[in-house]
């Protein structure tokens, strides 16, 4: 250990990954997804959306930068709860409105995919960086 460097304890140091990742999820959902609420009626009267295909993919995009930043940090448990909680809630309120009752289903497969997606990113990202302690300085 290197002369005048402290390990952090307390639970901000613990909490701030969730609560960063879990900010900019919400963030990010409302950015990309939360101004799209209308559905697209084609010519056969099928409908399609909300959402496009262009705006799910820019909100992966975007939330890479967050995981990446806690992950390489060694912060995967937060990038995964985080980044897994953030979406959920963002889901459950942008879709709670639906009157059919089957928004729960779509808030589960949010929930289910983000943290699937963001735990194998997590530990891929973790085990690749190398750790900063223990380097000759």
């Amino acid at each position: 250990m290197r002369q005048g460097h402290r390990e952090p304890r307390g639970p901000v140091p613990l909490l701030l990954p969730i609560l960063v990742t879990a900010g900019l999820s919400l963030a990010g959902w409302a950015a990309w997804l939360g101004w799209d609420q209308h559905r697209d009626v084609q010519p056969d009267g099928t409908t399609t959306g909300p959402y496009e295909a262009w705006q799910v993919i820019g909100l992966v995009l975007t939330l890479l930068v967050p995981v990446y930043w806690a992950a390489s940090r060694r912060h995967v448990t937060g990038a995964v709860l985080g980044t897994t909680a953030g979406l959920t809630v963002a889901a459950y309120y942008d879709w709670s409105d639906d009157a059919s009752g089957l928004f729960m289903v779509g808030v589960s497969m949010v929930m289910v995919g983000s943290l699937a997606v963001t735990a194998g990113l997590s530990a891929v990202i973790g085990s690749v960086i190398a750790p900063r302690g223990g380097q000759p300085g």
